[in-house]
């Protein structure tokens, strides 16, 4: 006498009858397919939440484009534990956005962003440099006219030499154009005005 375990087994938990003629296979494949659902919800949650996650850290922007004096050329030192990178950044009008082109001291481009109407868009083909981006940000704090400071980010404040966005940048301005640049979590950076001479 033949008879199968495991289709009568699963007919039996389904309450179904067992037809003899539906091999196994078929009979796993339709018990198991229901618990691929809860996988794939599972999957497309954390989707969403580290898209959330990443639209929560974007670096703010001011609340209208500041009025600065364009072009700028600047020297950035990047500092941390105790190694240094050196950028040349340029910013400069381009219609109604604002360039930012960053590059090593040898002039390879290292990141290429645009701000257009309140909001980064890529330029050229460079892939995307989050660092840079933050960077870009904090300078454009860094940056803005301090009459212009509490209409751009209502949440920043400044006493002398000194401004901060709280639990995000401190500047310490050592001239209007020089100054230091720290985030929370590191980098730290020292900015200068570059005058046509590589530094």
């Amino acid at each position: 006498m033949s008879y199968s375990t495991c289709g009568s087994g699963l007919a039996r938990e389904s309450g179904a009858s067992f037809n003899s003629d539906v091999g196994c296979d078929a009979l796993f494949a339709s018990r198991l397919a229901p618990t691929r659902v809860p996988s794939i919800l599972r999957f497309l949650l954390l989707g969403c939440v580290l898209l959330l996650s990443a639209c929560a850290s974007q670096a703010p922007l001011p609340e209208q484009t500041p009025s600065l004096s364009l072009p700028l050329q600047l020297h950035i030192q990047r500092l941390q534990a105790e190694q240094r990178q050196d950028w040349v950044l340029v910013i400069q009008r381009e219609g109604p956005a604002i360039r930012w082109s960053m590059m090593d001291l040898l002039g390879i481009p290292q990141a290429r962003q645009k701000l257009v109407d309140g909001a980064w868009q890529a330029d050229g083909l460079l892939p995307p440099n989050p660092e840079a981006r933050e960077l870009f940000a904090a300078l454009l704090f860094a940056l803005t006219p301090q009459d212009e400071l509490p209409g751009n980010y209502p949440q920043a404040w400044q006493h002398g030499a000194q401004r901060s966005l709280p639990a995000r940048w401190d500047v310490r301005y050592l001239q209007p154009m020089s100054f230091e640049l720290n985030l929370p979590e590191g980098p730290k950076y020292q900015v200068t005005p570059l005058s046509g001479e590589a530094p």
